[in-house]
């Protein structure tokens, strides 16, 4: 599996992360479930690359995050960030990332902006001159000068994402996190951010970019980890994964698809997984076969047969989607946090 070359700038191997929480049963009765967030993590990110970590909501992503920037201790196994332990040496590792987790619950509403910035640059011991230049240098890289100096209170969620973005960058940390960087914003603000964070990346930044949006990880990742219920269950490019599902197609089915019709297509012969995506009353089918040609016509006879309207049916370029579809039997979009 391809991957840039020379020492990783992280080193993760054999990580667990157990969450032990108090659940009451009744007024004298309790118990301690445990919850395995991460399974044996092994991962290396190397400098000069943007990774992406992709996967569900509940897929372990932000636990993993919040492992490697010492927000929360591992149960077991190690990391190494830019040399340093991340059980040993906090204060080595918090000095050589930059986050953006928390999005904008992460920044001092009464503050202004370029405030903000100041802060968070003395955190990180920075010289107050140095870190007023660098706050002002960023201010003009995000196009942030027309709200640098109002309250973050005023902020549009959009303003307050990209001053969260800015926050990460005070530092010059040689590895950036980026959890869910685009959650909140637009189309073209999510475009422009990303634009930054490429010429972040060619100026000699390695970034690790979570996100549960296939298309975003396509868009800007050189590799991708795919991460499913605390596990890494696939790693490499974009085209090496899209590569293992050469043997197979995938054909879409779009119009009104009960729930019965969807139930006799993932119990045909020639049928390796499917998935049903509903919204607004409408459907999208999106079928893996190796066998697309003699599947296609008892496909549509078993959609009609169970009332299902077809409106349109086609091959469909492989995604990261239904790379993860192909190894889970689910999408991207489906929730698998642990009530």
């Amino acid at each position: 599996m391809s991957h840039p070359a020379g020492e990783p700038i992280v080193r993760i191997r054999d990580l667990h992360k157990t969450y032990i929480s108090k659940e009451r049963q009744s007024l004298f009765r309790s118990r301690q479930p445990a919850v395995e967030a991460l399974k044996g993590i092994h991962l290396d990110i190397y400098p000069g690359e943007i990774l992406g970590l992709l996967g569900p909501n509940g897929a372990g992503k932000t636990t993993l995050i919040k492992c490697l920037t010492t927000l929360l201790r591992p149960t077991s196994g190690s990391i190494f960030v830019n040399g340093y332990d991340a059980t040993r040496d906090e204060d080595s590792v918090r000095a050589s990332i930059g986050c953006m987790l928390m999005g904008e619950r992460g920044l001092y509403w009464k503050l202004t902006g370029r405030e903000n910035l100041d802060y968070f640059g003395a955190l990180h011991l920075l010289p107050r001159g140095v870190r007023r230049r660098r706050a002002q240098d960023i201010i003009e890289q995000l196009n942030l000068g027309s709200i640098a100096d109002r309250a973050v209170e005023t902020y549009s969620s959009g303003q307050k994402m990209k001053l969260a973005f800015a926050r990460s960058l005070i530092n010059s940390a040689p590895l950036l996190v980026l959890d869910e960087p685009t959650n909140t914003l637009d189309v073209p603000s999510a475009r422009e951010l990303r634009g930054i964070v490429r010429d972040l990346n060619r100026q000699g930044h390695a970034v690790i970019y979570t996100t549960h949006q296939m298309v975003e990880a396509e868009e800007l990742c050189h590799r991708v980890a795919i991460i499913d219920l605390g596990q890494v269950i696939a790693l490499g490019t974009v085209s090496e994964l899209k590569a293992s599902l050469e043997r197979d197609g995938v054909i879409r089915v779009e119009g009104i698809i009960p729930s019965n019709a969807y139930a006799a297509v993932k119990g045909l012969e020639h049928v390796n997984e499917a998935v049903l995506i509903s919204a607004d009353g409408r459907a999208e089918l999106r079928v893996v076969t190796r066998q697309p040609r003699q599947l296609l016509p008892e496909l549509i006879r078993a959609l009609f047969d169970n009332g299902a309207t077809i409106e349109d049916i086609s091959p469909a370029q492989v995604t990261l989607e239904d790379v993860f579809v192909a190894l889970t039997g689910r999408t991207l979009a489906e929730d698998t946090r642990v009530a």
